[in-house]
């Protein structure tokens, strides 16, 4: 009987209604597995589903049975892909679930960091409001999306609706080449030009070997706009130092992130000497996770396995 493990049943929130395949099968589950648990827990796996636990070649080399690897997210470097390649493992991914939910997300952010309402928040609760004794005052800065420009890096189908909404607040929205392509696609702007061009840059692109540290201090200093900084992509796309040295310098103008290269923050994250700040706002990665999205994410999941046993595997990564 094929045999299904679930690695990490807490990576989806309890309104999921977590359906199981159609064909006969043993069903095993996880609220959470440490790496030094992943060989007890998918001992004689036939079928992993993992969304943030690794599963290194370390680790794969000794899962004997294992056919075929689902990964509960559209990103999947906590997979590696070579092992999985030499010893004929497939992976599947799930897609086009978080269309929705991770723009409004960002949109969320870049709201609430344009016109300052976490700043303003704090004042009414610390008595600024009824010290200024006027019914309005200007503690921080307020500024209209409408006018302008939105760098995106990344046009996949998150980075296009994203664009798409933002065009509809009337923003000028343009998408970055690659980073050091010496050629420009129709329809795009050098990497350069986006950083010097934007007044908020959004990240949408997956973590790779050529994305890691996409934006260090040399990058920053060519944002000569000071713009808001959104991360809703991965962590490890932005060199967390470099980025508390820019905004200490006023290289940039505030900061959404909803990821970062260690998660949960660690103690020493570099993070902590700014996340008080008013123009900083740092979410659980949770831009992805809305009971609609979550759902659509998992019941992907089970058509993957299913069209795998099926003889018809999906959303195949290899």
């Amino acid at each position: 009987m094929t045999k299904i493990v679930f690695l990490d049943r807490d990576t989806l929130g309890s309104s999921v209604q977590i359906n199981k395949p159609s064909f006969e099968h043993q069903w095993s589950e996880y609220n959470r597995t440490q790496a030094e648990q992943v060989l007890d827990h998918a001992k004689d796996a036939d079928i992993i589903i993992t969304n943030k636990v690794p599963l290194r070649s370390d680790v794969l080399e000794q899962l004997h049975k294992l056919k075929l690897i689902v990964v509960a997210a559209t990103g999947y470097d906590v997979i590696d892909m070579n092992c999985c390649r030499a010893k004929g493992i497939l992976v599947s991914n799930v897609r086009n679930y978080a269309s929705t939910t991770v723009p409004e997300h960002v949109l969320s952010l870049i709201f609430a960091l344009r016109r300052s309402l976490v700043g303003y928040r704090q004042d009414v609760i610390d008595g600024e409001w009824q010290r200024a004794k006027q019914f309005c005052f200007f503690n921080h800065p307020i500024k209209d999306l409408a006018g302008s420009t939105l760098g995106i890096i990344g046009r996949g189908s998150l980075g296009i609706a994203l664009g798409q909404l933002s065009e509809a607040l009337g923003m000028k929205v343009i998408y970055s080449a690659r980073k050091g392509a010496s050629q420009v696609p129709e329809g795009y702007v050098s990497f350069d030009e986006l950083l010097d061009q934007s007044d908020i840059i959004s990240l949408h692109c997956p973590l790779t070997e050529q994305t890691q540290n996409l934006l260090s201090y040399p990058e920053f200093e060519r944002m000569s706009r000071q713009p808001l900084l959104i991360n809703t992509g991965r962590g490890g796309l932005v060199n967390e130092s470099d980025l508390v040295k820019a905004l200490n310098a006023g290289r940039i103008s505030g900061v959404g992130f909803d990821c970062l290269t260690s998660e949960p923050i660690t103690d020493d994250h570099p993070f902590h000497q700014i996340i008080e700040r008013t123009n900083v706002i740092l979410t659980p990665h949770v831009a992805w996770a809305s009971e609609e999205a979550m759902q659509v994410l998992w019941d992907q999941v089970i058509y993957h396995i299913d069209n795998y046993q099926k003889g018809e595997p999906s959303h195949l990564l290899n």
